[in-house]
This record gives C-alpha cells, structure tokens and sequence, in this order.
C-alpha cells in the first residue's frame, strides 16, 4: 500500500487531555518495559490511525437457526450480483462473499480501498455518525446532511465530506472547517427538499457512486437472514456458549445484536431476557427479535443495575424484573463504555471527565451481575473500548472483589491476550482477549485473494475486550 493511501485519512482527533490519557495507557512502564519506548510509541500511532479507517472486511452473521450458511451465502451473492450490476462504478471490485474459517454462523464481504478519488467542485458536509457510515458502504440520507451548494439539485454530482469536530451549522451553503473527503456521489434531492423546514426528511440524499472505500450497502439486504454485526461482537456470542433450554441475561442488550445471536446459538430454545433502560431502544430488540423469528426473548425496559430483588417486599417473580438472586444460568454484561474502539471514527469530542465516568458505572451492573449468576454459571464481560480502566483493570478489580469469580478460557479465541499496564499475570492475561486493529494496521487490505483477506478476518477489526468468568 503507497503511502497516500495509508494515510488518506488524518488520525482520529481527541481532545488534548484525552489524548494524553491514551497515550499514557499505550506507553506504560510494563509495556515499554516489554516492547522498547520507540516501539510502544508507533503502536499508539497506528492506533490512532487505524481507528478513522474502516475494517478491510464487512462482517454479517447469518440465520442459521433458520437456514444453512450455504444458502445465506448464495442468496448473499446473487443480490450483490444484481446491485452491482445496477450500481456498477468506475473501478469497482466483483462482489464476493467469505466464509470465517472458525465461526460457522459468519460471512465477510471484502471492503475495497481507499482509493484515489478526484475532488469535485461541489461540496457537501454531513455530521461524523453519516461519514462513518459512508465509509461503510452506506450512502448518504437527507438526516445526515449539513452543508449542501445553494443551488444543488437532483442529478448534480458533489463530493462528500465529514465534518470531524461537529461544528458545521445544518443548513450552511459552505463550510471552511475541519474535514475529511469520503467520495463522490450523485444528488437524489435537491438543497431546498433536504433542508425543507416542514419537518424532517427522509430517503436517500447522495447516491454514492465513488466512494473512497467500496463496501455493499446492507439497507435492508436478506432481512431475516442476515444481521450486520462486528466481528468481535459475534465472538461474544460464543464465547459465553449459550445451552438450549438455559436461562440467560443480556443486561445492557440494545440494538439486540448479541441478543438475537444468543437466542440463535440456543436454538431458540430457553429464555433470554433483554434488559435495556431506554424505551425506543427496547422497541428495537423486539423488531429484530420478530425479524430473525426468535420467540425466546423477553425484552424489558429496565435499569439493570436494580435487576436484583431487594427481598424487602414480596417475594420476587422470575418471569420480570428484578429477579431473585442466582437465576440466571448466564450472564452477559456488554457494558457502557467509552467507545474508542469503534471504526470508523474520525473524531471523538469527550472530554477526559467523560471518558473516565464508566468505570464506576461497569462495576455497579458487574455487582449486579455476578448476583444474579447461578453458581456454576458464566459471566462474559465486554466492551468496544481500548482503555485499561473498563477493560484489563476491571478485571483486576472483579477478581479482587468477588473471591467466587475465576477467569475462564474462551473459545474461540481470535484477538491478542490482555494488555499490560493492569497488574494481571501473565497467565491471566492469556486467559483474557483483546482485539486490537492496530498490531496489524497497514492500511486497508489491498490484496483481494481470498487467503489474505482471511488473515486479516480477525485481526482488523474494531477495538474490543472480553472477559469470561465462571461462579463458584
């Protein structure tokens, strides 16, 4: 990959203080005691570059409670087939789709990238959440527009570019701030539909037809038998190992992706109960529930931090919440987390404060967690975060603070073990998994065999952790 390409995009922008706090973490005194200054050091830069570009594989997990993988995969094929054949774009790759060598429910569609696109005259600005999705194969919806040419309309072909800091005004005719070029497209309405001031629009704004990274769109693509979901995501899933005819929890369980995964895995034989504190969220679980045919999921709009009985009223009913304690088989506890493993993102606007404010949040659900885990039962801990505080420290602190909890292997195993800087042993550590994009990065993959792709199916993903504990 030439040099331009790797760095088509700047580095994830970070407030000075969190910045610094990151950089503490990746040059700590057992990581470079271990690694060399100079070398802890080009690993917290391919962090931070890796985080602002997208994965080189697209990861969707099938239905295969409900059909084969084969069949998903072929009906997969056939509809990129017929939407590249409709959306068929100068230098375009062949749609293909992979099989994971070692998750038997997951297919993986190569993202094609960056490429060198040329800069048009017309300019349009959409918020940080649409890049990112853009650069995920997603063209751009009217809601996502901020900035548009006074006199845009239908069929005009602009360039499209992110505002990474969030301070373009909606409805601006230019924008002279911080931003970041995600391709070409061609416009689907004109300026005064987008910015109509009878309410909010919807549809298809900018139909992407050169986009700085090629990836299908998935807007309502084999519904029922497909479910966009990030690769780690899907490894939760069977690391926890959900039984058929168990009893599991999924504590912070919106949009329902490892939800409906588990309910899958148990054959939709059991209960699983989803517990999200956020009603429209909620509402979503169960639209997915219903889209995937998975009936054994009861989804409740909950806090479940309180998901435990006082046993100071009547006696707790274990059909809803709050539950007696030790009534679940499983547990998982997906948590609310900082969130700077996600890719792509150009920029985060958090302050330090902010990012430090979910530790103490994560041990109260974890408390309530471990409480309600049958002895003899798994908790999986997780999240999408690349701090030592919500990951490797938590840890360290559950194992301290629950004498009944013993980390367990997991399989599979597909990321690095857990990183140094927590005071965890080696042993321990090993026992723990971390993915972690930036010990591959080279930029996306350039290479379209299928072999190298599948090298790098599980190691260019997004930033995450997990933890598995079993209950004495």
């Amino acid at each position: 990959m030439s040099a331009m390409n790797k760095n088509v995009f700047p580095q994830i922008a970070l407030r000075q203080e969190v910045l610094d706090y990151l950089h503490n973490i990746y040059t700590n005194k057992e990581l470079v005691a271990e690694l060399g200054e100079d070398e802890a050091e080009r690993v917290f830069a391919s962090l931070l570059s890796c985080l602002s570009h997208p994965p080189s594989l697209t990861c969707t997990r099938a239905s295969t409670h409900m059909f084969t993988l084969q069949d998903v995969q072929h009906r997969l094929e056939q509809h990129l087939a017929r939407q590249q054949g409709r959306d068929i774009c100068e230098g375009s790759i062949p749609p293909r789709v992979l099989r994971h060598p070692q998750l038997s429910d997951v297919l993986l569609l190569p993202v094609g990238g960056p490429r060198d696109v040329s800069v048009q005259s017309s300019e349009v600005i959409v918020g940080a959440q649409c890049g990112c999705a853009v650069l995920r194969g997603a063209h751009v919806f009217a809601p996502g527009v901020l900035s548009a040419p006074k006199f845009m309309k239908v069929g005009d072909v602009v360039s499209v570019f992110s505002d990474v800091e969030g301070r373009c005004t909606r409805g601006a005719k230019e924008f002279q701030g911080k931003k970041v070029f995600l391709g070409n497209g061609v416009c689907m309405m004109d300026r005064s539909e987008i910015f109509c001031t009878e309410g909010p629009i919807r549809g298809v704004a900018i139909r992407m037809d050169q986009a700085v990274y090629q990836s299908p769109s998935f807007d309502g693509v084999l519904p029922g038998e497909l479910f966009l979901q990030n690769l780690p995501s899907v490894v939760v899933g069977h690391v926890l190992g959900p039984l058929p005819g168990e009893r599991i929890l999924d504590m912070c369980a919106a949009p329902g992706g490892k939800t409906t995964h588990i309910a899958a895995l148990m054959g939709n034989q059991g209960v699983v109960v989803a517990l999200e504190k956020i009603k429209s969220k909620v509402e979503k679980i169960c639209q997915n529930a219903d889209t995937l045919q998975l009936d054994c999921i009861k989804a409740y709009c909950y806090n479940s931090i309180h998901a435990v009985h006082s046993g100071k009223s009547q006696e707790p009913n274990t059909d809803v919440p709050p539950y007696p304690e030790e009534c679940f088989d499983r547990v998982l506890l997906d948590a609310p987390c900082s969130g700077l493993g996600q890719r792509p993102n150009m920029g985060v606007s958090w302050s330090l404060t902010e990012v430090c404010s979910y530790p103490p949040l994560q041990r109260k659900l974890f408390t309530t967690a471990v409480r309600l885990l049958k002895k003899g039962g798994v908790l999986v801990y997780s999240t999408c975060t690349v701090t030592l505080a919500e990951n490797e420290e938590q840890v360290a602190w559950a194992l301290k603070t629950f004498p009944c909890l013993t980390l367990a292997p997991q399989v599979p195993h597909l990321g690095s073990q857990g990183m140094l800087g927590a005071a965890l042993s080696r042993d321990q550590r090993q026992l723990l998994q971390r993915f972690r994009p930036e010990l591959a990065w080279g930029g996306a993959c350039d290479g379209h065999a299928p072999g190298n792709l599948l090298l790098k199916a599980s190691t260019d993903t997004i930033g995450f952790f997990i933890a598995k504990f079993t209950k004495r």
